[in-house]
């Protein structure tokens, strides 16, 4: 049993609750006091370097989310009737009833969805840097941000946030095979995810940090100039750099006006 069980079906909870996350997560980061020695860049070049405002980025990841969550309501309709076909039993509520699925099998699906995840976002992000044309129009919208931030980690543009997130987060639900619940939580996990990644900070004991690989200083090598062409992976493991010659490693170190660099290294 969940919380929100009686009062809200899945499939809503499944649109809505990522986008609660979203806000709640990187209000947080945002909300944070200033934490310069954890800086992978310094608030000076934060304010020099990028070319869209603060402002900005709110409305335009604010249009996006509600276009996610207009499809991804109609995804959870369609994968609702077709269950009911399957003579799938209902709540109260209207959502499915989950049918008990042993935690291994649940821990299974979601490591599925990950790499589905991260594959489809892989190859549909770096084609979208070496097609010049998609590039300039469309994914440098979300490069306008190159010292990136917790806020603006879904700052893309329309076509790009229907492409890259949605369809891929869509496309991991249904190969993976989770139920509406188990999304509930891989979708806000994947959120809470990408919100990390573009925090900009390397903060100590971040358990993000400690998992995966694939992390703030990871990600801010691709927002460089130097690594503009490398790190594609996201938003979780960076197997597909490393299989395909695009993994860029990097050094941490000190700025000496305080703070850290993720510095690409040549080993």
């Amino acid at each position: 049993m969940v919380f929100w069980e009686g009062y809200v079906s899945d499939e809503l909870m499944g649109t809505i609750a990522p986008i609660v996350v979203y806000w709640l997560y990187a209000g947080l980061y945002q909300l944070l006091p200033p934490l310069d020695r954890f800086r992978l860049h310094s608030r000076k070049e934060l304010n020099a370097k990028n070319s869209v405002t603060l402002p900005t980025v709110v409305k335009g990841v604010l249009s996006q989310q509600l276009l996610q969550a207009t499809l991804a309501q109609s995804l959870f309709w369609c994968y609702k009737y077709l269950s009911s076909i399957d003579k799938t039993s209902y709540g109260k509520d209207g959502s499915i009833i989950e049918r008990r699925r042993a935690l291994p099998i649940q821990a299974l699906q979601f490591l599925v969805a990950m790499l589905v995840m991260d594959s489809w976002q892989y190859f549909l992000h770096r084609y979208m840097h070496e097609n010049k044309f998609l590039y300039r129009h469309i994914h440098s919208w979300h490069h306008r941000l190159v010292v990136t931030c917790a806020i603006g980690a879904l700052y893309n543009h329309p076509l790009e946030g229907l492409l890259l997130d949605t369809f891929g987060g869509g496309i991991a639900f249904l190969v993976s095979g989770m139920t509406a619940r188990t999304a509930v939580f891989f979708f806000c996990f994947a959120t809470m995810k990408t919100i990390d990644d573009h925090s900009g900070l390397w903060l100590p004991g971040n358990v993000f940090h400690l998992f995966f690989r694939n992390n703030a200083a990871y990600h801010d090598i691709h927002h460089q100039l130097k690594g503009l062409k490398y790190n594609y992976s996201q938003p979780f493991f960076s197997v597909w750099d490393r299989l395909l010659g695009t993994y860029m490693p990097y050094d941490l170190v000190p700025r000496r006006e305080g703070g850290l660099e993720a510095r690409p290294s040549k080993d």
